[in-house]
């Protein structure tokens, strides 16, 4: 569990909420607009791919503790810019 949350500080570290932000230009939530743009090949692209492996993490993580988790915490944080 240990290398996950290293992983995701990473991959996360220098965001700031810019994919969200991204997101909020074009009218769409976080989910939906990367959904539009998992596929594309810059870096649109690569935030929403990780943006969906996030979103599903923390997901899974909630729901398998029937509660937001820590690490559901910090992966709302890195995306989002702000802490719930």
């Amino acid at each position: 569990m240990a290398e996950k949350k290293k992983w995701i500080k990473g991959a996360t570290e220098n965001s700031h909420g810019q994919f969200r932000k991204k997101a909020e230009h074009a009218g769409k939530s976080t989910l939906a607009f990367a959904h539009d743009h998992e596929t594309d090949e810059d870096r649109t692209g690569k935030q929403a791919r990780l943006a969906e492996n996030l979103i599903k993490a923390a997901h899974h993580s909630a729901h398998k503790t029937n509660k937001a988790s820590a690490s559901h915490k910090t992966i709302r944080t890195a995306m989002y810019g702000h802490k719930e």
